[in-house]
């Protein structure tokens, strides 16, 4: 006759799930970046100044998103990758933009985009030609 185990059972749970984190765990009960805004589809890239195991304070999830942002990589992009919320990731780049450890490059306002109608003569100018 087998004693069963103390404490609650997760059937839900099998072996392909994983370590199972809450998000406030990774970001400390932060909700929102010490610095920037970091929209969706702002470019990220890792500086490579500086070695992400030298900060004892990251996070496997921080060394995971520098490693990603080798190359120019969206805010959603990592994201996904990572598989965690938008906002866990904006705090996990607030603290790496703090530490220098990226790069944000956002998208231009639509202050400093050209306006209609100069696209569509522009465009009206090539189909004549």
């Amino acid at each position: 006759m087998q004693a069963e185990s103390p404490g609650p059972r997760h059937e839900w749970l099998d072996d392909e799930a994983g370590p199972v984190v809450r998000p406030y765990a990774v970001t400390g009960g932060r909700v929102a970046p010490a610095v920037g805004e970091f929209d969706l589809v702002a470019f990220v890239l890792a500086t490579g100044d500086v070695d992400p195991d030298g900060h004892p304070q990251l996070h496997p999830e921080h060394r995971h998103l520098v490693e990603l942002a080798a190359e120019p990589v969206s805010v959603a992009e990592l994201a996904a990758h990572l598989d965690l919320a938008i906002g866990v990731v904006r705090v996990l780049l607030g603290d790496l933009l703090t530490g220098g450890l990226v790069t944000v490059h956002e998208p231009p306002t639509t202050a400093y985009l050209p306006d209609d109608n100069i696209l569509k003569a522009v465009a009206n100018g090539l189909r004549a030609l």
